[in-house]
């Protein structure tokens, strides 16, 4: 048995089979097959060295019709070495009878002859060592690429642990079997925790060495609260965590009861508790929550789920779709948040060297007018089939505001001149996910219809941590005094201004932090289906006043450790049995 520690960002236990994504980009751990599965290994392998050559073979034909044959003999020395049994036998006997993977026994081969080729030490030879380097990417790509595939045709539970997951990958894979993610990258924030939250199965990123220590078809716990993955438990280990998934199940039964009961405080304070959704299909889910409309659509994953960009008609069928299953409760589509993600870095001519920091968000859609406004086509094209609201992201400046609600006007006119139905009073609203933004709230709250705060952006930006970045994520905290500061001005700027306020962040769907947000003045929160539950009991068992309290006392400690701990000891006294269950081990 063995016990890694990682941060925690979708809460539960899951308890199956480790599925190992491998990345070809790194060293390849050494992994034992069982005999009986030597054959299947070794007819991966084939397929794999048959995939590379013929690779290499149109890739010698286009180098050779556009550079000439000096420049193509490269590649068919890389043809000659991958059908050189000298070089294929000793993979071929690695497979059959030290009994180790496809891509182990590639990767320590062709590892092997590399360093043979560097110990000469010459020029000539180091040339030989990136050939390769070269061919043995090439070769892993093909071997680890049909693990990633075969994410989409998992046969049976299993918990997926992988170097990273891509949005298109976790958008692929059976969801009916996959019981939990485990990656190595990641923070509290990212897109791996967002998909887990959304599909209510458990999560640990930024878990290190996972993959490497992992080995396929062991049993894994992961413990969704802790942080903690558990490879190879022994019986006693899992025997304790069998019984807090039991105990976790029935309180989420116990939260089915409130389903129709109404959000409000012990005082009487209604709150407005709305779901945070990726896909149409996650609206049944929000809905059976308890929750009454969707506060937050983030459609960049129309673009990142797949490998084409969306036309018009793909938005509004998404979004049309998203209208009829609501049923008349509202709809908040935010624009798409582009720009900092490997979708438009990839095919971007010079990549940002920091693009967090760069074009995206509303400064991508600004400067993409024809992408921007197929959006806005198709959000106002839904706008006539029921409530819609729209709302930009990452808006730093009022003149940013302004550009941006001056398209959205243009389209409505151009659609108007089409004879095309939509909402010409659509609400528009924004993020406030920025320092710059919390801080000028009272200019913003002139020009928007409505506020919704992100606390993701807004503590990462505050407080200068990269949310999806491993190696300080652990500072990364939405009760840092300062982003607590910049809260409380864009509630009061949206009093002021007499507009609605949300919260759409990650933090408003974690029971510490709701009493701290609801005594900071938010009436309204939004935040994935699976945490709504939870968030409408805890509302349920408080009054405005006790949050107020939270607040006050938070306000006079003196560092994010003393202030995280005492808002979860604060909501433990209130709803223990969300908590105990490993408390009481």
């Amino acid at each position: 048995m063995r016990e890694l520690r990682g941060i925690p960002v979708s809460p539960g236990v899951a308890i199956g089979s480790a599925f190992v994504v491998e990345d070809q980009k790194r060293r390849i751990p050494k992994r034992a097959i069982a005999p009986a599965d030597a054959p299947a290994e070794l007819a991966r392998l084939d397929s794999a060295l048959r995939a590379s050559i013929a690779e290499l073979t149109a890739v010698r034909a286009h180098t050779k019709a556009e550079l000439g044959d000096e420049a193509a003999k490269i590649f068919s020395f890389h043809i000659g070495m991958l059908a050189d049994k000298s070089l294929t036998l000793p993979m071929r006997h690695a497979v059959e009878n030290d009994l180790v993977t496809a891509e182990y026994a590639v990767f320590a081969t062709l590892q092997a002859l590399a360093d043979r080729f560097a110990a000469f030490g010459e020029g000539a030879f180091k040339t030989k060592v990136d050939d390769v380097n070269d061919l043995a990417q090439r070769v892993l790509k093909h071997l680890v690429g049909e693990s990633v595939s075969r994410l989409a045709n998992i046969k049976q539970p299993a918990v997926v642990l992988s170097r990273d997951l891509t949005p298109s990958q976790a958008a692929a894979f059976n969801r009916e079997h996959v019981l939990g993610f485990v990656t190595e990258a990641g923070g509290r924030t990212g897109h791996t925790g967002i998909f887990a939250r959304a599909l209510g199965i458990p999560a640990v990123v930024a878990c290190k060495q996972a993959t490497e220590l992992a080995t396929p078809g062991t049993p894994v716990i992961i413990d969704g609260e802790s942080g903690a993955v558990i490879l190879d438990p022994d019986l006693a280990t899992l025997a304790r965590y069998r019984k807090i998934r039991e105990r976790d199940r029935l309180f989420r039964l116990k939260l089915d009861d409130l389903r129709e009961l109404p959000c409000q405080t012990l005082d009487a304070v209604p709150i407005d508790l709305q779901g945070n959704i990726e896909f149409p299909e996650e609206i049944a889910q929000v809905l059976a929550a308890g929750g009454t409309g969707v506060g937050l659509y983030r459609t960049e994953y129309l673009y990142l789920a797949q490998d084409k960009e969306p036309t018009e008609e793909d938005h509004y069928q998404a979004y049309a779709r998203c209208v009829g299953l609501l049923g008349g409760r509202p709809l908040t589509i935010r624009t798409m948040d582009l720009g900092a993600d490997k979708y438009t870095q990839e095919r971007a001519d010079n990549p940002e060297r920091n693009p967090m920091l760069g074009c995206r968000s509303i400064r991508y859609c600004l400067q993409n007018p024809g992408l921007f406004k197929r959006q806005l086509r198709a959000i106002l094209r839904a706008s006539a089939l029921g409530p819609v609201r729209v709302m930009f992201p990452l808006v730093t400046t009022p003149e940013e505001f302004r550009r941006a609600r001056f398209v959205l006007n243009e389209v409505i006119e151009d659609l108007r001149d089409e004879g095309v139905a939509v909402d010409a009073n659509i609400k528009v609203g924004m993020m406030v996910e920025v320092p710059s933004a919390a801080i000028c709230a009272e200019m913003f709250a002139n020009q928007a219809d409505f506020f919704s705060i992100g606390t993701n952006d807004l503590v990462q930006y505050t407080l200068a941590v990269d949310r999806t970045n491993e190696q300080v994520a652990g500072m990364y905290n939405p009760a840092n005094p300062a982003v607590v500061a910049l809260v409380r001005n864009t509630v009061r700027a949206a009093s002021a201004g007499n507009i609605p306020v949300s919260c759409c962040g990650e933090s408003a769907g974690e029971l510490e932090y709701v009493m701290l947000l609801l005594g900071l003045g938010l009436r309204s929160l939004s935040a994935s289906a699976p945490a709504l539950p939870a968030v409408k009991r805890l509302v349920r068992s408080v009054t405005i006043e006790q949050c107020e309290q939270v607040v006050e006392k938070a306000s006079r400690l003196d560092s994010d450790a003393a202030v995280s701990s005492y808002l979860r000891d604060a909501t433990r006294k209130i709803i223990p049995e969300a908590f105990d269950g490993r408390s009481a081990e």
